[in-house]
């Protein structure tokens, strides 16, 4: 058995924040410079990066940049607003960016874009180590020798600063021999399962086996899988998990199937201040992502579209919530907060 290990990484910092362009993938491997809040901004709201714990990094790193170019607070302040606000529904963003800022405010002027990049890269590997506990608690919860196991979305290293946290999960057991097979939904409309999960399992020799959203229910009711994995953009404080859309419907064919639905996340995803899953803003993205497949055309122009970039599953259909703190099961406000704070 070796240490859980990733080839793949979602962002760099060479004299500069370099983000892998992941709209590329998986026909082309390109790193872009992003020199400052404004160009981040867009990379985030265009999924150049995605993923709640890798969008709050790649802003962490973003504001030490703008404190590079100009330390003015007044300015510093206007870029943390502007990064805080790319995507609503992530938990990570808004608070990666508060704390690099408030490590500014603190500093001298002189001082600031060294202190922020220090944050930020003090941020990042806390990820990884996170990332790597979560995936050996989750790894736990999965006793039956070996399992085969399905996710939906990208919750892997382009998702974060580390080995993943679902597929943190999955490449701990792949790492001690015990992962049968890896089973990924396509995840429309963006296909991140598609592109980003499977390619992310080929670059590192994970077995895997791609299949269409609509397949998923067939799967859990076949026996094949012994497990259910996903990570998430926001946990309230009832449990409830903002996760990519398609995942609430997973978990419900899960329950009925009798399938354990684990959720992996940093204690950076949960929101406290957020009673439950009814508060959660969900993302309402371009009506474009539904009508057309890679820029082809695939429904009328004129068909009207509904495009949640997420949904939420209740507290009630999540078999455990893992963060680097431990495992809330069963999952109650009560044991929620015992691993979030």
């Amino acid at each position: 058995m070796g240490e859980a290990r990733t080839s793949v990484a979602a962002l760099r910092w060479l004299d500069g924040l370099e983000l892998l362009d992941q709209r590329l993938l998986p026909g082309r491997v390109r790193w872009v410079g992003v020199p400052g809040a404004a160009a981040a901004g867009r990379a985030i709201r265009n999924l150049t990066v995605r993923g709640a714990p890798a969008i709050g990094l790649a802003a962490a790193y973003a504001l030490a940049s703008e404190a590079r170019a100009n330390p003015e607070l007044s300015q510093l302040r206007r870029a943390a607003r502007l990064l805080a606000s790319a995507r609503p529904t992530g938990a990570d963003l808004a608070r990666a960016v508060g704390h690099v800022l408030r490590v500014i405010e603190q500093a001298p002027r002189e001082d600031r874009f060294e202190r922020a990049l220090e944050a930020a890269r003090a941020l990042h590997q806390a990820d990884v180590a996170a990332c790597l506990a979560m995936g050996e608690h989750g790894a736990r919860l999965f006793e039956m020798g070996e399992v085969s196991l399905l996710t939906h979305c990208n919750a892997g290293a382009l998702a974060t600063g580390g080995i993943g946290t679902a597929l943190g999960i999955v490449r701990v057991l792949h790492a001690q021999g015990r992962l049968a097979r890896l089973y990924a939904c396509e995840a429309r409309p963006v296909l991140q399962g598609a592109r980003l999960t499977a390619w992310e399992a080929v670059q590192d020799e994970i077995p895997c086996t791609l299949l269409a959203d609509g397949a998923a229910a067939s799967l859990l009711a076949s026996g094949a899988v012994q497990g259910v994995v996903v990570g998430a953009d926001r946990i309230a404080a009832d449990g409830s998990v903002a996760n990519k859309v398609g995942t609430y419907a997973l978990a419900l064919a899960a329950a009925r199937h009798r399938v354990p639905l684990v959720v992996a996340a940093p204690t950076t995803t949960f929101d406290m201040a957020c009673p439950t899953g009814a508060s959660i803003p969900i993302e309402q993205r371009s009506a474009d992502e539904v009508r057309t497949l890679r820029r082809h055309r695939t429904a009328p122009e004129g068909v009207e579209v509904y495009n949640p970039a997420f949904d939420v599953t209740p507290a009630d259909l999540v078999t455990a919530i893992v963060s680097e703190r431990g495992v809330a099961r069963p999952v109650t406000p009560e044991t929620v907060r015992s691993i979030a704070t």
